[in-house]
């Protein structure tokens, strides 16, 4: 019989326990954590982000004389290098959304292959769910370009429609349409978030199963949810209710964790900086292409060694999650309940319902 999204939530915690601490392997542990990191699924233990402002009257000296000198000059007498600039990070922000995109869908079978066998083997799982990989991608890459597009329409037809009025050659005599118009624009906004969110969470949850195990595309998976849904719209309503909430407990708490190690690797990687920018100034470097370059990689460096840090305190997380959605449509889903509960020996197989 189908559980609720509450009966599922024991479950789940002691299968992410066993497959996590019975034994503890570090392998298997930053495998996971390098997984759910490219598969987005870090997103479910939240983060968090500061803005210190801190005012300053002493006189520049030692390291901030070296990091002012020589950077505004450089890019206001070479406008061409910051339009290239400019234009190369575009181009360069669009791949890597692209690039990051496939990776994510990979990994997101490989993720599903690793809760369900409770075991992560990265290099095979890669090999073997490219195919499913490249229908989600184009699924992911579809609802993508279909939200920027419901974006430009939300925003774009109602802006014209004020532009024409003269609303914003006058504001001043048009301040409580604006307003009000603002406050609904606002809304729809939020709206139209909240349901592209629910799509993709619902998508990598119930639909990416049933491609991964029956190979069917990312269409015909929705098609069965579909059906699902409204044959048991408060069930699945549910389930939503509780991710969230359980997505902000685990978001709490990984944020702790997360901001006490942040400090602690910034004292020491701040320290290193320091002294490395303390010597570059000594040896007389200033900033040039070759200095900037090196910063960049550095600070790339830098990135990916604290994502990566991060993952690994959100690995309890990255497994929870997954099995809390696998757990619930296994009792919905008797394709996936035959790979979670292997039926016995001259056991009888029960009749498919719910999605199938």
């Amino acid at each position: 019989m189908p559980i609720s999204a509450i009966d599922a939530i024991n479950p789940a915690f002691n299968h992410a326990k066993k497959q996590l601490f019975e034994p503890f392997r570090f392998s298997q542990w930053w495998r996971l954590g390098l997984v759910g990191m490219l598969a987005g699924e870090m997103g479910s233990g939240g983060g968090f982000h500061g803005n210190f402002n801190i005012p300053s009257t002493h006189r520049q000296g030692g390291s901030e004389q070296f990091l002012a000198s020589a950077w505004p000059k450089l890019f206001s007498d070479h406008p061409l290098i910051v339009a290239g600039l400019i234009a190369f990070m575009v181009v360069a922000g669009i791949g890597l959304i692209v690039l990051f995109t496939y990776v994510s869908s990979v990994m997101r079978f490989i993720l599903f292959d690793s809760i369900v066998t409770r075991e992560c083997h990265i290099r095979q799982g890669w090999v073997r769910r490219r195919r499913e990989g490249r229908m989600l991608f184009l699924w992911q890459m579809a609802l993508l370009v279909l939200s920027l597009v419901a974006m430009a329409i939300l925003i774009g037809i109602p802006a014209s429609f004020a532009w024409g009025l003269g609303w914003f050659q006058h504001p001043h005599e048009h301040m409580l349409p604006l307003i009000l118009g603002g406050i609904v624009l606002v809304l729809e906004f939020l709206a139209l978030i909240v349901g592209f969110s629910v799509v993709h969470v619902m998508t990598k949850d119930f639909v990416v199963p049933q491609m991964a195990l029956e190979n069917v595309t990312a269409f015909e998976g929705w098609n069965r949810l579909w059906r699902a849904v409204k044959a048991e719209k408060s069930g699945y309503a549910l389930y939503i209710g509780m991710k969230i909430g359980l997505a902000i407990a685990a978001s709490m708490a990984t944020a702790i964790i997360s901001l006490i190690v942040i400090l602690v690797l910034a004292l020491a990687i701040g320290g290193v900086g320091v002294a490395i920018v303390m010597a570059a100034k000594t040896a007389g470097a200033t900033w040039n292409v070759q200095t900037i370059t090196l910063a960049v990689a550095a600070a790339g460096i830098v990135l990916a060694l604290l994502l990566f840090v991060l993952s690994l305190i959100s690995v309890p997380v990255i497994v929870f999650f997954p099995a809390y959605s696998i757990y619930f449509l296994a009792a919905r889903y008797p394709t996936l309940a035959a790979v979670i509960w292997p039926p016995l020996p001259g056991s009888v197989t029960p009749v498919q319902s719910g999605l199938i």
